[in-house]
């Protein structure tokens, strides 16, 4: 039996139809063992460190850095080594001796998954193997320990993780380290390479770091980081995967939106807004279910769902994100805000799990916080709404005996009106209007 084997990619999660390499962890002619780290692969969702398959040693890479490559398509070849499964039999010591020299018939590929090695080409941020999981963690790799998302990161603002101090645990670099060292200009790629690593800084990075209006480090792009005009730039990872998404909402909903203002004029002191839009949407949700729904096209079927699970448009550099903020109908002020946090930090540093990115049963944009008033929402299946939230403003209104000037939202909800009717989304609209009008 031939011991040249391909390792083809795996889907790395919920059907992902491609991802892009971001860093080859090995090199053409290197020695490999069983789930050592391969490759790091950006989907849709996170960069994902896909581990060997194999024992053995590495004879072709299929692709370079940047390349996208379908799921199911030749990642790398490899040449076994004929006796590492021997050694790793023997090393576990819980087999017999090697059958005698008669070869074993060669098993079906149907029959090719065995008890120790099943799932060995499902990579979810984890990977089953020996009834294990081995989770993503910080690699080293050229003598610097950081796990795939910091690499990425890295990579893409021209930062070099050599010249980066490690804050890390274990000397790991962070995410964090990466955005300061690239604010700073201090570990540029090409830059002549430090003595030591890792090497001390002479004085705190933060202290040289811009700050924004609230205090918070700002990022600022290095030059490889800034947009390519004047030539095709083929969309990769998060970008590529928006694209898709939106361009199948569009062909599966039949979407109408209507908009209203809601009106915060009672309100007492100052609150989280985005806490307050969540709890209108829990308080409309309980009195219009239809909208907390899915709905299903092709067999025309609708599900209500009892809990409210929200999925939060998080826009980044690298595309649309939209973590689902669970069970809000469960929470107060404090455990929302504290989710959210969570939920936003997750995202910013790639590190959130896919099983957080979907699921959601309603969403909401929250795109006043930048510019608009009304906007038409893109509602993905197999969400049946999507709530859009404006800018405040302060308006001139009529009041009984005169006029006031009141603080107002402009609310925008987005219905695919194959699941729920007109009337359904009015009546949704007025109970989130009112929820949001009460004084607390």
């Amino acid at each position: 039996m031939s011991n040249n084997k391909t390792f083809h990619l795996p889907d790395l999660g919920e059907g992902l139809p491609d991802a892009t390499i971001v860093e080859w962890l090995v090199k053409e002619g290197d020695q490999i063992k069983l789930d050592a780290p391969l490759v790091s692969m950006e989907t849709a969702k996170a960069v994902v460190e896909v581990p060997s398959p194999y024992t053995g040693r590495v004879t072709k890479l299929h692709g370079k850095a940047g390349d996208v490559i379908d799921t199911g398509a030749a990642l790398a070849d490899f040449e076994l080594d004929p006796n590492a499964k021997q050694r790793a039999e023997n090393a576990a010591g819980g087999h017999h001796a090697p059958a005698p020299a008669k070869p074993a018939p060669t098993p079906a590929p149907a029959a090719a998954k065995t008890a120790d090695r099943e799932d060995e080409g499902t990579v979810v941020g984890a990977m089953v193997s020996g009834n294990q999981v081995i989770v993503e963690q910080a690699a080293s790799v050229g003598g610097v320990k950081a796990v795939p998302a910091v690499r990425a990161m890295a990579k893409k603002l021209g930062v070099d993780l050599a010249r980066v101090a490690p804050t890390g645990a274990d000397g790991a670099v962070t995410m964090q380290d990466v955005k300061n060292a690239a604010a700073a200009g201090t570990a540029k790629i090409g830059a002549a390479p430090t003595a030591t690593h890792p090497q001390p800084a002479p004085a705190p990075v933060v202290a040289r770091t811009p700050l924004s209006a609230s205090g918070q480090p700002m990022r600022t792009a290095p030059p490889s980081a800034q947009p390519v005009y004047g030539q095709p730039d083929q969309l990769k990872g998060v970008r590529r995967n928006m694209a898709r998404v939106m361009a199948d909402a569009h062909a599966q909903v039949v979407p109408t939106t209507i908009v209203d203002d809601a009106d915060l004029h009672e309100w007492i002191g100052k609150q989280d807004i985005t806490a307050r839009l969540i709890r209108a949407i829990v308080a409309a949700c309980k009195a219009v279910p239809a909208l907390n729904a899915w709905f299903d096209g092709k067999s025309l079927t609708r599900t209500l769902h009892p809990h409210v699970d929200i999925g939060i448009a998080v826009d980044t550099d690298d595309g649309l994100f939209v973590p689902a903020l669970r069970n809000a109908d469960v929470m107060d002020a404090a455990g929302i805000r504290a989710a959210i946090k969570r939920l936003r930090t997750t995202v910013e540093d790639r590190s959130i799990p896919a099983s957080e990115l979907s699921g959601y049963t309603i969403s909401l944009s929250n795109f006043g916080m930048f510019a608009g008033r009304y906007a038409s929402p893109v509602v993905v299946p197999p969400c049946v709404a999507i709530i859009g939230a404006g800018k405040l403003s302060h308006d001139v209104v009529a009041v009984m005996g005169g006029i006031e000037v009141h603080r107002r939202m402009p609310i925008s909800l987005t219905f695919d009106h194959r699941a729920c009717t007109g009337g359904e989304a009015a009546r949704f609209l007025k109970a989130l209007l009112d929820d949001l009008a009460l004084p607390r």
